[in-house]
């Protein structure tokens, strides 16, 4: 269901309480950020459809686009969004009305006083209905202890008391507050709406004829085939079949620059097509293009809650109660026992209980932890909820793999040499054919190579492989593999010679794999392959120094390049590693500090699931989207440093707010029990108090990132091995 009127954090507790109290309703999530409410109702329950409807308009909320959805689709009508000024909203309309009422007041006591009473009597009367029934609703649905109890409470109290001109801006001031949070609520689901607004609305089919027409981008399906003219924007995730063109995919990655594409690359639903003519063929429908995955986990992330909220609304649910009972203590104790007058006691009192409204509390960290998780979609950062993004800035050390992650990927091949009496094209043919069964990069390289030069690949039979050592195939009748230097040398015999044009090219940052015969022990040939560095990787690791966090790279490549990428990068190095001993390494670190471990999502999986966060590499891939707790969609390593500043940033923001909304509270309820201020003064500093801390947050928006360091060269950083000196 689609849910409409939530202002802050608490909204989602009222409702989530009613629910939970309902027969037969379980796994309720209510989702502040994208206005959903999911839930699970037992088939043939008593309670149905309508009376759960019923119950959340009941609270003073809106319910519309209900989905029901079974084990056969998932697939479901995208929830209507209505932009709506703040004045044609049901919250502005009851504001404008009473501000009308409250200036027709003030006008009639400047003439006749006697009569203004009576019409901030209505105004109260008027005002205070609304609050009043969802108070009582909220109260039968196991939330006694609300603000629109303690507002409602003062307000009738005020005018019990024959204060009605206070009572009235009581209210007035109340439903100006949560007009005011109802806004910065929408500014923070702003971010979202801007992102499925990306995908256009339609698109031109290409049928097998050739001839075109327009049709609806959400009625696409997997193999259609459409038309991207210059300045359209692509309407799905797809390939390339014909046509090349640049493409702006600021939109879903955030990269400036307009990548060139060609035929057989991958395009992005959302990316706008600069200056050629395209024919795309459709790989993901419109429920799973990347923007709609990246919309759903950004949803997720932001309905899910930080450990820090989950503390404050824990907090909140004692903290309320324990306010209303001192105030009583307060309208009572001192006339009882002092003789004091019962009806300053009681003024103040109700005071207090307006001060006390824990509403800037509540809402502090999560209109903090949603702005946070906003600025880091838009720049191509995606983290997976508010437990991620408090954890990262608390990061001491990060690990990072080295293929695809500190360097490109793209592993080419350098050179090829022979043993014996063979060829260079005999030996990569053999080697290719014998790796043709592997996804690794180098795998890809070497046959990728192969087949640029033309060479035939003989069909391999029998393929297996060793985790992290080798790969094994037959090839004409003879058992052949392809090993580090470090696993052949413990299965054949490898000579000084050969030994030492394995060193020679690992010395110059080559890795090298060794093809050799299983039956015969024969050590064939060498294939170098070396992968460069990515062009931020050195800027990335000396941007994260300057934050105080200790970079390491962990590989399995051989010890020689690992130190040639290590020493060039300015980062402390562990080489030979099999994916058992990079988890043995992460569970050292952690325990000296907090470790985030950095990876492809696929290798790397045990590691990145031990670490305290997972991050992987990846322009908007499936590994990159699902596999850790964050993803850097741009695949670039200075995006580390700035999503450790953003968490860090965020959290600071969270302390202020709390130590801010706790600060005026203090305050107030001093001067409130002391009778120096009054009940529209402790509205005012309540409501001040919730802007201030939303205001507050919002400012995360314009979080600029992690300055750069000099230029990357003189760092001074570490470049030793490590071993394991995890231990300091």
């Amino acid at each position: 269901m689609r849910i409409e009127g939530m202002d802050c954090a608490s909204c989602v507790a009222k409702i989530e309480v009613a629910l939970a109290r309902m027969p037969e309703v379980s796994d309720v999530r209510v989702n502040f950020t994208a206005e959903t409410l999911e839930l699970t109702l037992a088939p043939g329950a008593t309670s149905k459809v309508p009376d759960i409807e019923k119950a959340i308009k009941s609270l003073g909320f809106g319910v519309s686009n209900t989905r029901q959805l079974d084990q056969a689709s998932d697939e479901a009508p995208a929830p209507v969004v209505r932009n709506q000024r703040w004045w044609q909203t049901r919250k502005g309309k009851h504001v404008v009305v009473l501000g009308l009422l409250m200036a027709s007041a003030f006008g009639i006591a400047q003439f006749f006083p006697a009569y203004a009473i009576w019409i901030f009597a209505v105004a109260v009367v008027m005002g205070v209905i609304p609050f009043a029934r969802q108070a009582y609703a909220l109260a039968m649905a196991g939330s006694p202890f609300s603000i629109e109890t303690l507002m409602s409470v003062a307000a009738v109290g005020a005018l019990a008391i024959g204060e009605a001109e206070e009572a009235a801006a009581v209210v007035f001031l109340f439903a100006v507050g949560q007009l005011l949070e109802s806004v910065a609520a929408g500014r923070a689901r702003a971010g979202i709406k801007a992102l499925a607004s990306l995908v256009p609305k339609t698109a031109v089919l290409v049928d097998p004829s050739g001839g075109q027409r327009s049709v609806s981008a959400a009625s696409l399906r997997v193999n259609d085939l459409v038309l991207v003219r210059p300045g359209d924007r692509v309407p799905a995730d797809g390939q390339i079949v014909q046509g090349t063109s640049s493409l702006d995919e600021a939109p879903v990655t955030g990269e400036s620059i307009p990548r060139a594409k060609a035929k057989g690359d991958s395009v992005f639903a959302g990316s706008i097509n600069v200056d050629g003519v395209l024919h795309v063929r459709v790989e993901k429908t419109a429920a799973d293009n990347t923007i709609s995955r990246i919309i759903q986990l950004v949803e997720q992330a932001q309905g899910s809650k930080a450990p820090t909220a989950r503390f404050i609304e824990s907090f909140s649910r004692y903290y309320t109660p324990a306010v209303m009972l001192i105030a009583a203590l307060i309208i009572v104790v001192p006339p009882l026992v002092l003789d004091g007058d019962w009806a300053g006691w009681l003024y103040r009192g109700l005071a207090l209980l307006l001060i006390a409204c824990p509403c800037a509390l509540v809402l502090s960290t999560p209109a903090a932890i949603a702005s946070g998780l906003a600025v880091a979609t838009r720049r191509g950062l995606l983290i997976k909820g508010g437990s991620a993004l408090e954890t990262i800035g608390k990061v001491r050390a990060i690990a990072f793999d080295k293929t695809g992650t500190l360097t490109e990927g793209k592993p080419r091949v350098t050179e090829v040499l022979p043993f014996g009496k063979r060829e260079v094209n005999e030996v990569l043919a053999l080697t290719a054919s014998v790796e043709s069964g592997s996804n690794h990069p180098l795998a890809k390289a070497i046959i990728g190579w192969a087949e640029a030069a033309g060479i035939a690949i003989p069909v391999a039979k029998d393929a297996s492989a060793t985790p992290g050592k080798a790969v094994h195939a037959t090839v004409g009748g003879r058992r052949l593999a392809v090993s580090s230097p470090s696993h052949a040398a413990k299965t054949v015999a490898v000579g000084a010679s050969e030994r030492q044009a394995i060193e020679s090219l690992e010395d110059r940052g080559n890795t090298v794999a060794v093809l050799f015969d299983e039956d015969t022990k024969e050590l064939l040939g060498l294939v170098a392959l070396r992968d460069e560095p990515r062009r931020d990787a050195r800027e990335g690791v000396a941007q994260l120094k300057a934050l105080g966090v200790r970079s390491v790279m962990l590989t399995g490549d051989n010890r020689r390049t690992a130190q040639a990428i290590a020493s060039g990068l300015g980062i402390e190095w562990n080489a030979e590693l099999l994916p058992q001993d990079k988890l043995d390494l992460v569970n050292k670190m952690k325990q000296t500090c907090k470790v985030a471990m950095v990876g492809d999502g696929i290798n790397d999986a045990p590691a990145l699931a031990t670490a305290d966060v997972g991050i992987a590499m990846g322009g908007g891939t499936d590994v990159a989207l699902e596999t850790a707790d964050a993803a850097l969609l741009q695949s670039r390593v200075t995006d580390l440093a700035h999503l450790v500043a953003l968490s860090r940033a965020t959290m600071a923001n969270i302390h202020q707010n709390v130590i801010f909304a706790l600060a005026l509270k203090a305050i107030f309820l001093v001067t409130s029990v002391l009778g120096i201020t009054g009940l529209w003064i402790a509205v005012l500093a309540d409501t001040g108090a919730t802007a201030i801390v939303t205001l507050n947050a919002l400012r995360l928006l314009f979080f600029k990132g992690a300055k750069s360091s000099n230029d990357g060269r003189d760092t001074g950083l570490p470049t030793r091995p490590l071993v394991a000196a995890e231990s300091h």
